[in-house]
């Protein structure tokens, strides 16, 4: 498995196949060493195969999140138009529609945020044109991580150290096959390390039995995760097991799996922020770091965080270094009132569903590059609703019988029909991803840029004086 590999020219091959009337015409293409963007391990040892009419298949990989995503991306890409509230329209009467919603909304929000680097900067750009909040599609988990870590810190690692150097890993209250197919493989296949895997609070997945020269066993599968870090948190600073009445047997368990961990070499701890109980994930985020913490007084460990599909932790990336602020951020208008910040950030306040059920945000626009994600359930059917989106997402019955304005235009999706960049799951890595077939949708990058100098075109004609 690479790094980050860029296919090229030479990594691309055709077959053809004769038409009697037009001639040899390529039926398929090769792409090898593709980049997968639907999972953030950003797998890039993909070869994905092209059909005639732009469908695609990867019939090497195993993975079943990449071939059911490929489902959703098909010929019909290739003539899906614009819409407004359900009607088929040109692209430049769809901006225009779009721009004047955006331009009337006093509170707009930007949601699902399902977009890749360029996508990000553009749309913060967009934002800070109508005073937007911005928030994930992923908003609730990756909130949980950054209270974690603005409120005590964190010790994190990154797949390359799990791979190289971890001889332990210890998986809490998840299972990663779930949502990212290939990460026993891409910790461990082709390596000589004898490793081992404890699953705390959860079952031994399934998947992790494939991975070579590996280990599994569970331990406190049914036990609160409260309860159990709780516990933990004071054995690591030292309190020993029998200084607890502890009839469940808890804390002996643990004592022994600190023992454990002493005797490795290095201990990886792998989290899945989106499994834990809710509302306070945060709260296990930030024991299972102190609990790291206090094991890298004496030995190592580190934490590898999974999750941020969608392009979410690139977007978060991306806003943060622009803003400084993670998602879950309003940016004030240039003309903004005096006194009023041009930045404000708040993980409670600015969430999604909070905001459409409070009627809070005036205006939605919605990006779902990726996948199907519709608009959240509790949207209003009177609040304008702007969506970039796959093709697929255009014919959801949702969109077609809404009462407000609704603008549907589909977008090209990273990786699929445009080049573009994405932070991998460990946030150490920038893959370049490269498109896979020729299906002319425009990017995210694109609509957001030439919506935003819209905005500036009517700001500044709404200045001059008649």
């Amino acid at each position: 498995m690479h790094e980050s590999t860029s296919p090229s020219t030479s990594n691309v091959t055709h077959a053809n196949a004769t038409s009697a009337a037009d001639g040899p015409l390529p039926s398929v293409s090769t792409t090898h060493d593709w980049t997968c963007p639907f999972c953030p391990l950003l797998c890039d040892d993909i070869e994905a195969h092209v059909s005639r009419d732009q469908t695609i298949a990867a019939p090497a990989t195993q993975c079943a999140r990449l071939a059911d995503a490929l489902t959703r991306h098909d010929a019909s890409d290739n003539v899906c138009s614009p819409a407004v509230d359900g009607a088929p329209v040109s692209l430049d009467t769809a901006l225009d529609a779009a721009a004047a919603v955006l331009a009337q909304a006093r509170r707009p929000l930007f949601g699902g945020c399902a977009t890749d680097i360029a996508g990000a900067r553009a749309l913060y750009a967009l934002a800070a044109g109508c005073g937007a909040i911005l928030d994930s599609l992923h908003g609730d988990a990756l909130s949980a991580s950054t209270l974690a870590l603005q409120d005590r810190g964190a010790f994190f690692t990154t797949l390359s150290e799990v791979r190289s150097r971890a001889d332990l890993l210890i998986v809490f209250a998840c299972q990663p096959s779930a949502q990212h197919p290939r990460f026993y493989e891409r910790i461990a296949s082709g390596t000589s390390m004898q490793r081992e895997i404890r699953f705390v609070c959860c079952d031994t997945d399934p998947a992790a039995s494939q991975a070579d020269d590996t280990r599994s066993t569970s331990l406190l599968a049914d036990a609160s995760p409260h309860d159990v870090l709780a516990l933990w948190s004071a054995i690591a600073e030292g309190r020993t097991a029998e200084s607890f009445d502890d009839g469940a047997g808890i804390a002996t368990a643990l004592a022994s799996l600190m023992a454990r961990i002493a005797e490795a070499r290095y201990t990886a701890f792998v989290i899945e922020p989106a499994e834990l109980p809710q509302p306070h994930a945060a709260l296990l985020i930030e024991a299972l770091h102190r609990i790291v913490k206090a094991i890298n007084r004496t030995s190592r460990a580190g934490v590898l965080t999974l999750g941020g599909a969608d392009g979410t932790l690139s977007v978060n990336q991306t806003i943060t270094w622009l803003s400084g602020f993670p998602l879950r951020t309003r940016v004030s208008k240039p003309d903004r009132p005096p006194g009023t910040a041009p930045l404000d950030h708040d993980p409670y306040r600015y969430r999604t569903e909070r905001l459409l059920a409070a009627g809070e945000a005036d205006a939605l626009l919605w990006t779902a590059s990726f996948d199907t994600h519709p608009p959240p359930s509790t949207l209003d059917a009177n609040t304008p609703l702007i969506v970039l989106g796959t093709p697929a997402l255009g014919s959801a019955p949702d969109l077609q019988t809404r009462r407000a304005k609704t603008i549907f235009i589909p977008v090209a999706t990273p990786g699929i029909d445009s080049d573009g960049h994405l932070f991998r799951v460990d946030t150490s890595v920038v893959v370049p991803l490269h498109a896979a077939r020729h299906v002319a949708l425009p990017t995210v990058a694109f609509i957001a840029t030439h919506l935003a100098e819209a905005l500036a075109t009517r700001a500044a004609q709404a200045r001059s004086p008649a």
